[in-house]
């Protein structure tokens, strides 16, 4: 009778095997099942995102053709940040910040050592770049922008994830663009915008989602609407192409992820590499 062994001489062939060699065959082990809303639901995260990144060149465009003021924007900021740091506190009832440590006399000193550092380097970043032609100014914010998207922390446990190269590749972009705005106060508010809406609201939203998933999915929507109807000023071919790749990121994508998963035909098997799973700690010895 044959053996799956090599140790042994038997009378047959290296690469025979018998009916047996198939009883263990098993078919998609480790293969999830997802559900269509629960996908649509981890879907916000990444429209939130596109949605942070269409408000922020939407706002440099009005600030650069002078319908928008440094004032009314820093302004408009401070408020929203205001009510973004007492609904940070609020939606936990401080529990994060009791386990942090954190006390807000130490975040109103961080707020203000980041505006006093940048208000007085802000006439550097504005003269930083005037070698540079406009042209590739624009070129390297939009690639900064689009790799700010692409090492974004989606919630993904991933190599390509980086939430630090993140941050920078936008607050690189930001600094190129406020470097072709009109005055060094239009460079100080947009830099300062830009952490904000980069670096502050992620945190908010992750906290959101882990907290209250409804209030979570109302601000998404919220926030796609305010996107779509600021980007609806500038350019409403572009509002509709924007408006389609959010519905297919949101709809789409999570339909043909459920579809492909009925598709997914992973065997395991014998022939597989041999797992160990004794405890050889006491060879170690």
């Amino acid at each position: 009778r044959w053996q799956k062994v090599l140790y042994e001489r038997q009378p047959f062939p290296d690469n025979y095997v018998d009916q047996r060699f198939l009883e263990e065959l098993r078919k998609n082990v480790h293969a999830r099942r997802y559900r269509y809303w629960a996908v649509v639901f981890q879907s916000g995260a990444v429209v939130q995102q596109l949605c942070s990144v269409c408000i922020f060149v939407v706002t440099w465009w009005y600030m650069d053709a002078g319908m928008l003021s440094p004032q009314g924007l820093f302004g408009a900021a401070l408020v929203s940040s205001l009510l973004g740091y007492v609904l940070f506190d609020a939606v936990d009832g401080g529990a994060g910040r009791r386990d942090s440590g954190r006390t807000r006399w130490a975040d109103l000193k961080s707020t203000l050592v980041f505006a006093a550092f940048t208000y007085g380097f802000s006439p550097v970043l504005k003269t930083l770049t005037e070698s540079i032609s406009t042209d590739t100014i624009y070129a390297m914010s939009s690639l900064m922008l689009l790799g700010h998207l692409i090492f974004f922390d989606y919630g993904a446990n991933a190599a390509i994830v980086s939430s630090t190269l993140s941050l920078n590749m936008a607050i690189f972009a930001s600094v190129c663009l406020a470097s072709r705005l009109p005055r060094s106060l239009h460079a100080f508010v947009m830099v300062t915008f830009a952490m904000q809406i980069f670096a502050l609201w992620p945190m908010l939203q992750k906290k959101l989602k882990a907290q209250t998933p409804r209030c979570y999915v109302g601000v998404t929507v919220l926030f796609a609407l305010v996107a779509l109807a600021g980007l609806a000023t500038v350019s409403s071919v572009g509002a509709v192409l924007f408006t389609s790749l959010l519905l297919a990121i949101s709809c789409l994508c999570p339909y043909c992820l459920i579809r492909l998963q009925l598709l997914k035909d992973n065997i395991h098997g014998p022939w597989d590499e041999a797992e160990i799973k004794e405890d050889l700690s006491r060879f170690l010895m």
